[in-house]
């Protein structure tokens, strides 16, 4: 009786894997066991940094909203606590592109926050 080598599944399995692996160089692209290692890793970086982007995001919305607020004579963290004391429920993406974006309109939120 031939011996079962379980060829097709097997080619299938690699090619899989051989297909993540495009775009990188050399062996990394070509042999399977190599290959296999750079899919690896790439796959926990991206799980990592899925995480990691927002944490980056939310540190670039505060410093933002930080530069923002002492151009109006204002810290972060008072203007922060003058906005819930005046209650404003806008979230930091909002305030970060506000400040980005509407100089007027940022404006009138620091008076808000100093007034509270």
């Amino acid at each position: 009786m031939p011996r079962a080598k379980n060829n097709v599944a097997a080619h299938r399995r690699h090619k899989k894997i051989l297909k993540k692996a495009r775009g990188n160089y050399n062996a990394r692209s070509r042999l399977y066991r190599t290959a296999l290692e750079t899919v690896h890793k790439g796959l926990a970086y991206a799980y990592r940094d899925r995480r990691n982007k927002k944490r980056e995001f939310r540190r670039l919305w505060i410093t933002r909203i930080s530069a923002a607020a002492k151009m109006h004579g204002l810290n972060y963290s008072s203007f922060v606590n003058g906005l819930k004391r005046a209650g404003v429920g806008l979230d930091r993406k909002a305030l970060a592109d506000i400040a980005a974006r509407d100089d007027a309109t940022f404006g009138r939120l620091a008076e808000m926050a100093k007034a509270n």
